[in-house]
């Protein structure tokens, strides 16, 4: 793998991943569907273009003939927030994903490598368990496997290798987002006692660092038409992962278990499983939680910090 494209290459794992590409001497055409390049590294190895559906066939005119092996494909909005219960925006998200698996085949693209979600997963077991009534968050989870379906199907069809990553929680150094890591550091920082579920769910989460690793490792060495979970390959009840926070970065104060109901579907350990990933792939995650949660929260106080002055 020597020349890529990447969309939502400005994003918290799209900009990862260019970092991690260049890093490995891999050039990248970064697409970012807002126009940004404010997370994109300064490299010669690196090309920017504002890309949208729109102004696709000229995109295609701009870098045909470039002789690529893989096109990431990281554009999802309402991935966090309310926005993951927007039906229309989840439905949109699938189309553009297709739609992006065509243009990488008219730009010369060997292999789309797509990132999904193991809600993917859990969704299928909310969804499919009579009498279960699922909540309004696998609305995000059924956008994914939409995706999921309809990509193999036409992938199949124009002849481009499919592989998809399924990442299990990631987090870490970039991610701004109101989602748990970052939301109970934010409290840990301002004294405050986080409050959670009985915590009894099982759970995983894999810091940026590692994420992105397993992408290119992904791109390099997966197979096609197969499925690869990018996990710390430690899943464990929730309760677990955030005494470790709590040891690492908060030892005085109390995180208070079962205030909080737990609405979703529990999911058996042997869903995130990634020994698959590591026998094909030979990604093994690295950075431990309670490490990537000291490196998250120095981060956020180096944020508050620079707004401070």
């Amino acid at each position: 793998m020597t020349k890529v494209i990447v969309s939502g290459a400005n994003g918290f794992v799209g900009g990862a991943l260019t970092r991690e590409l260049i890093a490995n001497g891999i050039k990248v055409v970064a697409l970012d569907m807002e126009g940004h390049n404010n997370n994109l590294p300064e490299s010669d190895l690196v090309e920017f273009y504002p890309f949208s559906l729109d102004n696709a066939e000229e995109l295609q005119e701009r870098l045909a003939d470039r002789d690529f092996d893989t096109f990431y494909h990281f554009v999802w909005a309402g991935s966090a927030g309310p926005a993951r219960a927007d039906t229309a925006l989840q439905l949109k998200n699938a189309q553009w994903t297709v739609d992006c698996l065509r243009l990488a085949k008219k730009l010369g693209c060997t292999r789309f490598v797509n990132a999904g979600s193991i809600m993917e997963l859990e969704t299928i077991k909310a969804v499919f368990n009579p009498g279960n009534k699922p909540g309004l968050g696998y609305i995000y989870g059924s956008g994914k496997l939409v995706a999921h379906t309809m990509c193999k199907s036409v992938a199949a069809d124009i002849g481009i290798d499919l592989v998809w990553a399924m990442i299990t929680n990631a987090y870490g150094v970039g991610e701004r987002s109101p989602r748990m890591v970052n939301t109970t550091i934010q409290k840990c920082i301002r004294g405050e006692a986080p409050q959670f579920t009985a915590g009894t769910q099982n759970y995983d989460f894999v810091y940026i660092d590692d994420v992105a690793r397993a992408f290119r490792l992904i791109g390099e060495n997966g197979k096609p038409f197969n499925e690869y979970l990018i996990g710390s390959s430690n899943a464990k009840p929730l309760k677990e992962f955030l005494l470790e926070m709590k040891a690492a970065i908060a030892p005085e104060l109390d995180f208070i278990f079962g205030d909080i109901p737990f609405t979703g579907v529990n999911q058996p350990l042997e869903d995130f499983d990634c020994s698959k990933t590591e026998q094909d792939t030979g990604f093994r995650a690295e950075i431990s939680f309670g490490e990537g949660c000291r490196r998250t929260r120095d981060w956020w106080l180096e944020i508050a910090k620079e707004e401070s002055k």
